[in-house]
């Protein structure tokens, strides 16, 4: 299971939509240790100034790697979380997280992270089953 639901809130997404508050109030309350790592990449991004920052530290466990998966690989999560953070999340393997300001998107440090180049070249051995 992805999210650990309130009741209250199921019921509420049951009758009609949900605001983007309550989700990612959710959504944090759920996948603490994806909501850190995303919070904080957010941080330095906003702390230095730039269009990006990323975070390349391997999860300590399988569970915390699992909420970094389940955060990134939904739209609907991914989507909240860069709605409420003003940024564009990117992701590699199973660990690299990065942040972007809108007006960097396109830009030329966005589309070398997302390119195939820019995975194949963060790739090692010790992350062959990331």
């Amino acid at each position: 299971m992805s999210l650990d639901v309130p009741t209250a809130l199921l019921e509420r997404a049951e009758v009609g939509p949900v605001d983007d508050a309550e989700f990612v109030a959710c959504v944090r309350d759920s996948l603490p240790y994806a909501w850190t790592v995303i919070s904080g990449v957010v941080g330095d991004l906003h702390a230095s100034g730039g269009e990006f920052a990323d975070h390349e530290v391997p999860p300590p466990s399988e569970a915390e790697r699992g909420q970094l998966l389940r955060a990134l690989a939904s739209d609907a999560i991914r989507g909240g979380l860069e709605r409420h953070f003003e940024v564009k999340l990117a992701f590699q393997n199973c660990h690299r997280v990065a942040a972007f300001t809108p007006a960097a998107v396109g830009g030329e440090r966005y589309q070398a992270f997302v390119s195939p180049r820019g995975q194949l070249l963060n790739q090692s051995p010790e992350l062959r089953d990331c």
